[in-house]
């Protein structure tokens, strides 16, 4: 985009993609409501492009409380039917009632661990994986971690948790750092890693 930075091709569309892979896509994340937030951004991603959920992000955000799982939880029928009128979001009745189904998982997980951002980060003892991927292809869409952070979901009655659903997750908030090592971000991403 002009500034000599050479960046993972996925993230070259459009201005809002280049933002979002330089600030945030691999960057560890230990908040549990912006876990919150990118848990249920995945799963509304499911069968569309990424740049599409960027594009509605700040809907969602109104829509769903600023993410907040607690008042997320207690969204009723008459709130699913008005989230269905919905322009800003993802009008999928199914994913809808996911987003507070999940929710009210979320703060079980948060009640049996402390935090979600503790049960997550369990799947891979806490540390981010860093991987050094060459080329696009090379990258996986699941990877075992994510086969087991899937089962364990789905066993808890999360829904849209499949495993390539979770991997993508994953990588958005820093269990693994996808970066190519040609991406200026990875290097970036694998020091921030060693300082958390």
């Amino acid at each position: 985009m002009g500034d000599g930075k050479h960046r993972c091709g996925w993230a070259l569309n459009s201005r809002l993609e280049i933002d979002y892979h330089d600030c945030e896509w691999g960057v560890p994340v230990k908040d549990d409501r912006k876990l919150f937030e990118l848990l249920i951004l995945e799963g509304a991603q499911a069968g569309l492009n990424w740049r599409t959920i960027l594009n509605k992000r700040k809907a969602y955000r109104e829509a769903f409380g600023n993410f907040d799982p607690v008042r997320v939880a207690r969204y009723s029928e008459l709130d699913i039917a008005s989230l269905l009128q919905n322009p800003g979001i993802v009008r999928n009745q199914l994913k809808i009632a996911a987003t507070i189904i999940n929710a009210q998982r979320f703060l079980q997980v948060q009640q049996e661990y402390g935090s979600f951002s503790a049960f997550l980060w369990g799947f891979t003892a806490g540390e981010s994986i860093q991987n050094r991927w060459k080329a696009a292809q090379d990258v996986p869409s699941r990877t075992r971690e994510s086969d087991v952070l899937a089962k364990d979901l789905k066993k808890r009655g999360f829904k849209f948790v499949g495993t390539t659903i979770c991997y993508a997750y994953m990588q958005a908030i820093g269990m693994v750092n996808d970066h190519l090592v040609d991406c200026f971000r990875h290097c970036e991403i694998a020091r921030l890693t060693a300082t958390a």
